[in-house]
């Protein structure tokens, strides 16, 4: 339920609201405009006590929140949501996460971090543990990928974001990562998103390769409900009867997303395609359709990558895709 208040409403009147609520035992979300207040209420039964909070003369309306999903919906809070990892935002400012899909070695991340923080990249990824397919696939160097991500961001002042799959890791990844991932195959892993939800950390929630768009805002709201606001959601493909693409990246996911949900969401290219060469193009079409970032993995030579080299960007290739992208951004803010 919503609680719209009137215009020239007090922290006084708002405390009213708040503690009518707290009465009723309802969890409350407080929305600042510059116009108006909003007081997003959630609790068993709550739209059946609309008529206490209609009765406070600084409420000017009050509102059922109709979607499944609540905390993460644009009507629950119509403020955009910036999220702050150290100095660096998302959701302010068109931002780049690049760097290779597995950390391979120490030596590999210095060179990676030292190309792409002197292009100006503030994100660098990298996965330490890896969900394979195949068990014989390469699975990454596990805590050890982690201390290097941490060693290389802190000498290049960058923020890492790393995947953690299992709950029980959640101590190890808050220590080393700034931003914990959560992958597509683990999108509904209710059990891990409750555990993050408890974290400190911001975590970027990929879509499920099979997952609705209101699935994947649920399993937002799982994470928003146990506590943990800071949710950068990452489109990432479906998987459909397409074969010449990895999935097929639903563009479309993103204006819409802007719509239903206050949350940023940034568009993971490398895993949408499975192909270098639609990066460029498609990188263009998520500054276009208005997405807070684009996800890219790099590699300096990724015929020789051990997982994923298919669809990572080469240094020059990354570095044109760049500067494409962030010249059609700032010709976006002019228009």
């Amino acid at each position: 339920m919503i609680v719209v208040m009137k215009q020239r409403s007090s922290e006084d009147d708002l405390k009213r609201v708040v503690d009518l609520a707290k009465s009723f035992d309802f969890e409350t979300n407080i929305s600042k405009g510059a116009e108006k207040t909003i007081v997003g209420i959630i609790g068993d039964n709550v739209y059946e006590r609309r008529e206490a909070f209609e009765a406070l003369n600084c409420v000017e309306e009050v509102i059922p929140v109709l979607k499944p999903f609540k905390l993460v919906s644009k009507e629950f809070h119509p403020e955009k949501t910036v999220i702050e990892i150290g100095t660096e935002k998302i959701g302010e400012k068109f931002q780049f996460i690049a760097g290779p899909c597995s950390v391979e070695s120490k030596d590999q991340m210095e060179r990676e971090a030292e190309f792409l923080s002197n292009l100006g990249i503030k994100f660098l990824r990298g996965g330490a543990f890896k969900p394979r397919t195949s068990p014989y696939a390469f699975q990454g160097l596990g805590i050890d990928g982690l201390k290097i991500l941490k060693e290389v961001g802190e000498k290049y002042d960058m923020r890492i974001v790393s995947e953690m799959m299992a709950p029980e890791d959640i101590s190890i990844f808050e220590e080393y990562v700034d931003v914990i991932q959560v992958g597509t195959r683990n999108m509904q892993n209710y059990r891990l998103l409750e555990q993050l939800g408890h974290s400190t950390k911001p975590v970027m929630l990929k879509r499920g390769f099979m997952s609705t768009v209101e699935e994947w805002l649920l399993a937002g709201e799982y994470l928003y409900y146990h506590g943990n606001s800071q949710i950068i959601l990452c489109e990432r493909g479906i998987r459909t009867f397409e074969k010449y693409t990895r999935n097929t990246l639903d563009i479309s996911a993103v204006p819409l997303v802007k719509i239903l949900s206050h949350l940023p969401i940034i568009v993971d290219l490398s895993h949408a395609t499975g192909r270098r060469d639609l990066i460029p193009p498609l990188a263009k079409a998520v500054v276009a359709v208005g997405a807070d970032g684009v996800m890219i993995e790099v590699h300096e030579n990724p015929e020789k990558a051990l997982s994923d080299g298919q669809q990572s960007l080469n240094f020059e290739e990354f570095a044109s895709t760049y500067d494409t992208s962030m010249d059609l951004v700032k010709m976006m803010e002019e228009i």
